[in-house]
């Protein structure tokens, strides 16, 4: 059994009975041919069958060496998926991951950024040209809605329900939602559709992608991440700045305002609430507050 024709199986798999999306498949292939490469360089010929816990071990402590521990965490949970997708279909018999830890993270917290600064942010779009209008509506929809930037692109034109008030999303693992939508960025989407998009050149396999490049295609995530880098630039803000940090911000800002956290985490799409626990990143100022507000001996 050779590792390429073995990793399409498991492509296959994961696709097909687990449903991931493309991204993620794409994300557990990338680790397993890290593990092909390095053997390739080291001129060791082992099968996936036959590879040994020990080979497995010095390939983890080699990228240990060159990458973050989040990213070695990373690999080895991506390298057991594989091998227990071996074991199950009785390829292996055993896991040489079974025994390997990962190393220990902290919880990174994203940076947020205050509603002054998304409204900075959106100040600084050149409203001049149809793509500053597209923006905008981006902009409004990702802070509006908490939407992921996979999600922000592959949102489509039936997939929103303004009259209900909600928009469908479909998240990782094609999971399908419902995302209650304001009518401000009702009103930035309705603005975009019928003053820029209609004007598009619009590709066949694009006639319902609800934000289009200037060829009329779907937009790519890099391209919203270049976008947003841009913006943060020209409004002078000196922080980390990603399409998840509007997610992070939508989630924050909606907790501070005595969201229920529940409420948060179907909005954000998370299957565990701990997850979501980890945009509830606020300071001990307001904690304090809602002590002294809620609290029944708060007096």
């Amino acid at each position: 059994m050779k590792w390429l024709p073995t990793l399409k199986m498991y492509q296959d798999y994961l696709r097909i009975e687990r449903g991931l999306s493309d991204n993620t498949i794409a994300n557990y292939a990338l680790d397993i041919k890290k593990l092909i490469g390095w053997l390739d360089l080291h001129g060791i010929e082992v099968s996936p069958i036959d590879i040994s816990e020990k080979t497995v071990q010095e390939f983890i402590y080699a990228i240990a060496k060159t990458v973050a521990p989040s990213s070695q965490s990373r690999v080895i949970s991506g390298l057991k998926g594989f091998f227990n997708y071996l074991v199950f279909e009785e390829y292996r018999t055993t896991n040489p991951l079974e025994l390997m830890e990962s190393p220990k993270l902290g919880r990174k917290l994203p940076d947020t950024l205050s509603e002054t600064e998304i409204d900075l942010l959106i100040t600084h779009i050149d409203l001049s040209t149809p793509q500053g209008e597209r923006n905008r509506a981006i902009l409004e929809t990702l802070y509006g809605c908490g939407l992921r930037v996979s999600e922000i692109t592959s949102l489509k034109i039936s997939d929103l329900f303004f009259e209900e008030g909600f928009i469908k999303v479909t998240g990782k693992g094609d999971k399908e939602r419902f995302v209650p939508i304001g009518d401000a960025t009702i009103k930035y989407i309705n603005m975009y559709r019928k003053e820029v998009r209609v004007h598009d050149p619009i590709q066949p396999e694009a006639t319902d992608t609800l934000f289009l490049n200037r060829r009329g295609k779907g937009l790519t995530r890099a391209m919203i991440f270049t976008i947003i880098k841009q913006l943060v630039v020209k409004a002078g803000i000196e922080k980390n700045v990603s399409p998840h940090t509007f997610r992070h911000s939508f989630a924050t800002h909606l907790l501070e305002r005595g969201a229920d956290l529940r409420a948060i985490q179907q909005m954000l799409g998370h299957e565990s609430i701990t997850t979501t626990e980890i945009y509830t990143h606020i300071d001990k100022t307001y904690l304090t507050e809602v002590i002294h507000k809620f609290h029944p001996r708060k007096t």
